[in-house]
């Protein structure tokens, strides 16, 4: 049976396949949920990182919910992932990035905490600073190497990709090429050194495990990236969504968003099929499933939609919302389950 999780300003939502729909349970009432990770290799456990009360995991696949057993020093926790390549006693090393910029590890789902202070002593560190709050900025997305065991990246919003290639322990800056307004990373398992970033300013790829980049726009007219997946069977097949800029990615009253595909580095087309007007949408977030090749999963409020053809062609899902769902932000989604 799939499970997808929906991290909402305002709540969690659960969701739960059944013959013909999937059913919602929700948690974290109130709380601003920004972004979800889900153990590999102990898939019952998933982390939840909020705005305002840090971070919460469940180890019952979200039937239940607590606070990790060790407060992070920051309430803010803006990014979650836990490694694909290392675990230590049957779970899985998780990394947490929060609001100011900090990083840390932990080795035992958040019982205790190292802080990755090489972060802090990056030289383009007093130059970070996001628009919305300028006094502050944050580590947006964690994104352990796929394939190097040793090798994570951090994107900082607003500050850029950064790279360590020692488990956190000292990092580079950014590299040029990359772009500066980082939104998401991915590696893939079936492609070692190969890394995408969608940003503020465009897309960007590098395929030497982030020594050099390149951009690749052709084809789009609009460069806010937000949300960015790639095909678990196949890591030439990539999908963004795209804005003409952050307020109409992320504010009502412009909403204006839209889906991009490329396949083997070919020009970005547009896809329409299956999907609302891009007029009143705001940015998709976008993710896939390690179970289900050619399967992508992109959450716009709380509209739901799924490409079972590699993005060619969409489907929303049936949804039974509760009453007391009033909440339409979403900022992450995470999806389990075999196929």
């Amino acid at each position: 049976m799939h499970q997808i999780y929906l991290a909402f300003h305002g709540a969690l939502a659960v969701l739960r396949q059944q013959p013909d729909r999937w059913t919602v349970e929700l948690a974290l009432d109130g709380k601003t949920c920004q972004c979800l990770a889900v153990d590999p290799h102990r898939p019952q456990r998933v982390y939840c990182g909020t705005f305002d009360t840090g971070l919460w995991l469940s180890d019952d696949a979200g039937a239940t919910w607590q606070p990790v057993a060790r407060e992070l020093p920051y309430p803010s926790v803006m990014s979650v992932a836990v490694s694909p390549r290392e675990e230590v006693n049957g779970t899985g090393v998780l990394w947490v990035g929060t609001e100011p910029s900090a990083l840390f590890r932990s080795e035992d789902g958040g019982h205790t905490w190292q802080e990755r202070r090489g972060l802090q002593e990056l030289p383009s560190k007093p130059t970070w600073s996001f628009p919305p709050r300028p006094w502050t900025h944050h580590v947006r997305w964690i994104e352990p190497d796929a394939n190097v065991t040793d090798r994570i990246f951090v994107g900082i919003e607003l500050g850029g990709v950064m790279r360590s290639l020692d488990g956190g322990q000292t990092w580079e800056d950014r590299k040029l090429g990359s772009q500066h307004d980082c939104h998401t990373l991915r590696t893939h398992p079936l492609a070692p050194g190969l890394l995408y970033e969608a940003a503020g300013g465009g897309f960007a790829e590098s395929h030497d495990g982030g020594a050099t980049w390149h951009g690749d726009d052709a084809g789009r007219h609009h460069h806010y990236l937000w949300g960015l997946a790639v095909d678990p069977a196949d890591p030439a097949t990539v999908i963004v969504s795209v804005s003409p800029g952050p307020g109409a990615a992320h504010n009502d009253q412009y909403a204006e968003a839209m889906l991009y595909g490329r396949t083997n580095a070919g020009q970005w087309q547009p896809i329409h099929e299956g999907l609302p007007s891009p007029k009143g949408t705001r940015a998709y977030v976008l993710a896939t499933n390690p179970a289900e090749p050619g399967v992508f999963y992109a959450a716009t409020r709380r509209e739901l939609y799924q490409s079972v053809d590699a993005g060619s062609s969409w489907e929303k899902l049936a949804i039974e919302w509760p009453a007391q769902a009033r909440f339409n932000t979403v900022n992450a989604i995470a999806i389990t389950g075999t196929k």
